[in-house]
């Protein structure tokens, strides 16, 4: 396979330099990364856990990525690192301390992502059993830390992603009819994500469900009668960048009350939007939206979070949403330049939501779909 990298080795060298320094004011010899998202950050490359695979970052030598053989040809056309590989009837353990061995790397200190999916109890104390040398450190957090802010080329994936969203979006409202089904509408995001460069059909969620909390409730073959409001939430990816967008869309004529809820939604989102600047405290931006949807009686109360950062969710990541840092009362993080955000709000059966670039200068939204209630019988 010809090497394709999703970034320039200027751009993981400059990660890796930062990981290094973090691993040096923590005092550690390497971090084993085998947390999806971290791995794929760092290397260029992440697969599924179906066998145990890790990236492999010493303080003073090459990194290098395990993963079965299976996997090797893939990786090399994606990572930038040296890649190890193993045949399936290898315990990934004894592969990975076999290489820490020969690279004088089975003592000192270490760093896991304690917290990584890819990292049970019974896992960590195999790799410690194995490695009775080693003395290992939690180290999660650094490496999640730097995935916070994008540079420009992740900005770039997640624009073309956010365009994909806006097109994908008319096409799911043309394909909502009555009679029809949300398998249709999500047939027609599908074909959308594909044609225009997604790099899957994942769709993401669509109801028809009556309240907030429905949200995530799964579609069927149902007929859509009139009346019924579908929910439809696209979270396309590009280069494993994602971003997200919800619309409404009735089925039939919107009643007033409907119209009038919608256009509550888009106002105290908007504010929401404004308020996104960096140095806010997350706590204040959720209250612009969460308080006054209480007070208006949009919602008897308010238990999800408001937004949350996006990212990178290479398949098959266990997380399709990371909440590492969400809009909620006790959010104390402070808003920074570079991040993207979901902000999403839903009320009485209705949703609307965007993906926000935070600039130096103040909040752009990179989803440019009307912000208004669709129906069948047009916006």
């Amino acid at each position: 396979m010809t090497q394709d990298l999703s970034f320039s080795r200027d751009e993981y060298e400059a990660r890796l330099a930062v990981l290094r320094a973090a691993l040096a004011g923590a005092g550690l010899d390497a971090a084993i990364v085998d947390e999806i998202e971290a791995m794929t950050y760092f290397s260029g490359y992440g697969v599924s856990d179906t066998m145990w695979r890790a990236l492999v970052v010493p303080l003073h030598q090459p990194p290098f990525l395990m993963v079965r053989s299976l996997d090797a040809a893939p990786a090399r056309a994606r990572a930038w690192t040296e890649i190890v590989g193993y045949p399936d009837w290898r315990d990934p353990i004894d592969v990975l301390a076999e290489a820490l061995e020969s690279r004088g790397l089975a003592q000192g200190r270490h760093g896991l992502d304690l917290e990584s999916p890819s990292m049970p109890a019974g896992r960590f104390n195999r790799l410690c059993a194995r490695l009775p040398a080693v003395d290992f450190a939690d180290f999660g957090a650094p490496l999640r830390a730097p995935r916070l802010r994008k540079s420009p080329a992740e900005i770039a994936y997640l624009e073309r992603a956010a365009a994909i969203a806006d097109v994908a979006m008319g096409r799911a409202v043309s394909a909502v009819r009555e009679g029809g089904r949300h398998r249709d509408v999500a047939a027609a995001a599908a074909v959308a994500y594909l044609e225009l460069g997604a790099d899957d059909a994942l769709v993401g969620p669509l109801s028809a469900g009556t309240d907030w909390d429905s949200l995530h409730a799964p579609a069927h073959d149902e007929s859509l009668a009139a009346g019924a409001v579908v929910h439809v939430e696209l979270v396309p990816r590009v280069r494993e960048y994602s971003s997200r967008l919800m619309r409404s869309v009735v089925v039939g004529r919107p009643t007033p009350a409907q119209q009038d809820t919608i256009a509550q939604l888009a106002e105290l989102q908007d504010r929401q939007i404004a308020a996104l600047v960096p140095g806010a405290v997350a706590r204040d931006v959720d209250a612009v939206l969460r308080r006054p949807m209480i007070e208006r009686g949009l919602r008897p109360s308010y238990e999800n979070v408001t937004g949350y950062t996006l990212g990178a969710y290479p398949y098959p990541t266990p997380r399709i949403s990371d909440f590492e840092h969400c809009l909620t009362p006790a959010a104390a993080w402070m808003v920074e330049a570079g991040m993207v955000m979901h902000l999403y709000t839903s009320a009485r059966g209705l949703a609307l939501s965007e993906t926000v670039l935070v600039t130096a200068n103040g909040p752009r939204r990179l989803t440019c779909t009307a912000r208004t209630l669709f129906s069948t019988q047009g916006a």
